[in-house]
């Protein structure tokens, strides 16, 4: 696949969150989507419901797309709560730090959802410097969200993980 190397296969739990990180291209997404197909997986993901239009709607929703309503107070946490709570399997990508921009700030919605859903949260990668995409191990929650996003950005900083854009990653 391009070049890259997978690292483990499709998450083995029902309910899985899987971090997505660093995410500094666009190119994470085509990489990280032609990765979890082939190991079998399909990955879900958070896309606003205005792209969910002929003909790209059925599109995105075959690739693991999952309309979300961001207006007037619609509480995005909520809504993917539901959603996998509908489900009996879910596997869901998720990139706290929620743009390809450099954000120090990464948001804790996973941790909750998580939470909430009792899905198991797995630290998810793709490594522009080795060529490496995949998780190796989970995230073990605590109640305290910073904390354990500060775990997190510690394991992929003592990884060495690096981005498409190296500059856009804490």
């Amino acid at each position: 696949m391009m070049g890259w190397k997978s690292i483990n296969g499709k998450m083995p739990h029902k309910k899985a969150i899987i971090i997505g990180a660093p995410h500094t291209s666009g190119w994470d997404f085509v990489i990280s989507y032609l990765h979890y197909t082939s190991v079998g997986g399909v990955a879900h993901t958070m896309i606003k419901k205005e792209f969910f239009f002929w003909p790209l709607g059925p599109v995105l929703q075959k690739m693991g797309g999952i309309p979300i309503d961001r207006s007037r107070g619609a509480s995005v946490t909520k809504q993917i709560i539901h959603e996998m709570n509908s489900r009996k399997e879910m596997h869901l990508a998720i990139t706290p730090e929620g743009t390809r921009k450099l954000n120090r700030h990464w948001k804790a919605g996973f941790h909750t959802i998580a939470k909430a859903t009792g899905a198991t949260v797995y630290i998810g990668f793709f490594d522009f410097g080795r060529k490496e995409i995949g998780w190796r191990e989970t995230l073990e929650l605590t109640d305290d969200a910073e904390n354990d996003m500060h775990r997190m950005k510690t394991w992929y900083r003592d990884h060495g993980i690096v981005g498409k854009h190296p500059e856009r990653f804490t």
